[in-house]
């Protein structure tokens, strides 16, 4: 992949998005992780046996689908070079989730300052997982600032590294990853064993791209204020806060999202009306409120601008 194949493929993303009418690479992971945890458990009941089965599957899967794009790409490409340069760009395109990530935060944030909040409260159950029906219009918001940091660095930052070190197959394979993880990487009885290796090797490929997605995001808000404060701010809530989360990348973003917008982050969720505490990070900065949505995915949108501007130039010296 070349880096205006790589622009090429960040552009389309941010104009088209993810077509739902279309198939997506990722639904069809979802589909075989499904069927290969239903069949395995028929036949696997220790917790030794599962836990080999899991290791197998997060090691199969990506490697599996780093070679299916690579032969396919490489089919294309010997029957028209032109026609390899599209399916790479397509394939690339599907790895990125910039305009999503928008469309479904502004989903969330129109209601809400609407007035709406049944509306908010259901369009926020589509991006999270905590309990949604109790939530005040603060909670609401601050729910969707957090899904947006955390996704940026999942579902934009990362796969613009990938992109820019391997190309279309190595960031499908990161998308496999980071499909296991959001599948089977929980850490209760059920996926204890199954999904450790999966959750391991996520926390794995994403420590690079939590700490470059933080930094993005604090450059991004500077960028948009043309101000030092945020930038500043930012920083000193993602070095300070950023290792407090139980994950050790989730909290990166979410402490430089904090930072720039000089809002509170973190605190008790409810899952399944089970109440879980997690870290405050920005402890100085105020409740997160409606109109930080929309100052959130403009950080994001900045933030991503500059990784794309990355990942083309680290393309072009490869």
């Amino acid at each position: 992949m070349t880096g205006g194949e790589l622009f090429i493929a960040s552009a389309l993303d941010a104009v088209v998005g993810d077509p739902h009418s279309l198939p997506h690479p990722v639904r069809v992971m979802g589909r075989c992780i499904t069927w290969f945890e239903y069949e395995i458990r028929k036949v696997c009941r220790s917790a030794i046996s599962l836990r080999l089965a899991g290791i197998c599957l997060a090691v199969a899967l990506p490697t599996l689908t780093f070679v299916l794009a690579a032969v396919l790409i490489e089919e294309a490409e010997q029957f028209a070079g032109w026609f390899g340069s599209a399916l790479s760009i397509i394939l690339a395109s599907m790895t990125l989730a910039a305009r999503d990530l928008w469309d479904h935060a502004h989903a969330v944030g129109s209601p809400l300052q609407a007035g709406n909040l049944s509306a908010a409260r259901r369009a926020v159950g589509m991006i999270v997982g905590r309990d949604t029906a109790g939530l005040s219009p603060s909670e609401v918001a601050r729910a969707t600032v957090e899904t947006v940091a955390e996704s940026a660095a999942d579902g934009v930052v990362a796969p613009l590294l990938y992109l820019a070190i391997g190309g279309a197959p190595l960031a499908l394979a990161y998308k496999a990853i980071n499909t296991l993880d959001s599948m089977i990487g929980h850490r209760d009885t059920r996926y204890a064993d199954f999904g450790w290796a999966s959750a391991r090797l996520d926390d794995l490929v994403n420590w690079i791209p939590a700490r470059l997605a933080g930094s993005a995001l604090i450059l991004g808000a500077g960028l948009i204020t043309r101000q030092l404060e945020p930038v500043r701010q930012g920083w000193c809530v993602f070095s300070r806060d950023g290792g407090k989360h139980p994950s050790p990348n989730s909290g990166r973003p979410e402490a430089a999202m904090a930072g720039v917008l000089g809002v509170r982050l973190g605190g008790i969720n409810f899952y399944d009306g089970i109440p879980q505490e997690r870290p405050i990070l920005g402890s100085e900065g105020r409740l997160v409120e409606p109109d930080d949505i929309l100052s959130a995915t403009k950080v994001m949108a900045m933030g991503t601008v500059l990784v794309v501007l990355l990942a083309v130039g680290i393309r072009w010296l490869v």
